[in-house]
């Protein structure tokens, strides 16, 4: 066997590389760039904040309480970084559990205990002494570490893939997917139950199933929305009669085709929200110098106050941060190593990316209103902190990276 003297020496490189990398200190394991994207996303939250408490529906201040949830999400993400990605694997369906269970909470307790705060006829907060909180919004990423646990665990045992073994794990996603959507669902929360949706499908992909079974079952799932909508527009008897669906239900979809037919109830806020941003025009208006009165303007329709105020190109700006920031996110997540890890970033992604297009997109009738908010952006405490527990997550997959010393030569 003849001594290949550029391999070995290759390799004494990359061990010594593998060891620097592994000696690291803190201030160069933790990602400075993704705090700084955060301290952005601060910055105009507390301007666009401010600027929307002027139009006077509230006497709250949001801003300094928005900044209380900064620094909670902060302390979060500490937390969260204390603990390495091998021991989130260990505890995700302690976790999954644990969350689901809250969300059974909500149904289990009587409203007439105070701690079950019903809104517009949903149960979804608990009414806390520090604040309203809405489990939903942490379950969100409890299932993305469920979910990455699950696939890694499958393809583990799995070592040889096959049809039937994607179809194992299809029904595996489908079993873990069900049970919160259940008790989302029953709260009633169609916007987080979306997010659910696209959480899921974007893990189904990155998990390696087949495309023989994700197109045909995309398509089909694709179909039998296609085919609600119409339901909706034209059987909506049959859709209260069957499936226990409310009128105000299928006024947003009605709202969302047709605003300006109703103008004065379920298409007010769309209309609203376009005539805002409509008005800012190229540069907006200038900070403070709203004219249209847009209502839950510091959480769902904060980026109305961002288009009237700072126009086409402030929204750019705001929308080229979040772009940064998906971009980071999708950089660090091909950087690690760890299968788990990588499905946990890849779920965050997905996650984020479905509330930014989700919310922008019902401001500027692409789609239809959901109550979804705009990630780091708009008002609420539950909102943030499950975002923040995210970010945390990413932040510790980073700070905890290890390159493997004697991991496998790729040209060997």
């Amino acid at each position: 066997m003849s001594f290949n003297y550029d391999k070995h020496k290759r390799n004494l490189k990359e061990i010594w590389v593998s060891y620097m990398e592994n000696k690291k200190g803190f201030p160069d394991r933790f990602d400075w760039t993704l705090a700084f994207i955060l301290l952005l996303f601060l910055i105009i939250s507390l301007l666009a904040i401010s600027s929307a408490q002027t139009s006077g529906q509230y006497t709250t201040n949001f801003i300094t309480k928005q900044l209380f949830w900064y620094f909670v999400g902060a302390c979060i993400i500490g937390l969260v970084m204390l603990f390495e990605p091998e021991q989130y694997k260990k505890m995700a369906w302690y976790i999954y559990g644990i969350g689901v269970l809250l969300l059974a909470i909500l149904f289990i307790l009587p409203d007439s205990l105070a701690l079950v705060e019903p809104r517009n006829g949903a149960k979804s907060w608990f009414h806390l002494p520090i604040g309203d909180i809405q489990p939903a919004e942490f379950m969100k990423t409890f299932y993305i570490l469920a979910l990455a646990r699950l696939i890694t665990k499958h393809h583990e045992t799995y070592l040889l893939k096959t049809i039937k073994t994607d179809f194992i794990l299809l029904g595996k996603f489908v079993a873990a997917f069900v049970v919160p959507l259940a008790f989302i669902m029953k709260q009633p929360d169609l916007g987080t139950s979306l997010v659910f949706i696209a959480i899921t499908a974007a893990l189904v992909i990155v998990a390696g199933i087949s495309w023989k079974i994700i197109l045909p079952a995309f398509f089909g799932v694709a179909g039998i929305g296609a085919g609600l909508l119409w339901m909706a527009l034209y059987m909506q008897d049959f859709l209260e009669d069957q499936f226990g669906l409310k009128s105000y239900q299928f006024a947003r979809i009605y709202s969302w085709l047709d605003p300006y037919s109703y103008s004065s109830n379920e298409g007010y806020h769309l209309i609203s929200s376009l005539n805002a941003i409509g008005s800012g025009e190229i540069f907006g208006k200038g900070y403070g110098e709203r004219v249209v009165y847009v209502a839950e303007n510091h959480t769902d329709f904060i980026f109305a106050v961002i288009g009237e105020e700072y126009g086409f190109v402030g929204a750019s700006i705001v929308l080229s941060i979040f772009f940064l920031l998906i971009y980071h996110l999708t950089k660090i997540t091909l950087q690690l190593k760890d299968a788990y890890s990588t499905y946990v970033c890849a779920g965050i992604i997905a996650m984020i990316t479905f509330h930014v297009f989700e919310n922008i997109g019902m401001t500027i009738q692409l789609l239809p209103i959901t109550g979804i908010p705009l990630p780091f952006i708009s008002y609420g405490g539950s909102s943030l902190m499950g975002n923040m527990f995210a970010i945390g997550l990413v932040f510790s997959m980073k700070f905890h990276h290890r390159t493997y010393m004697f991991a496998k030569n790729e040209e060997e």
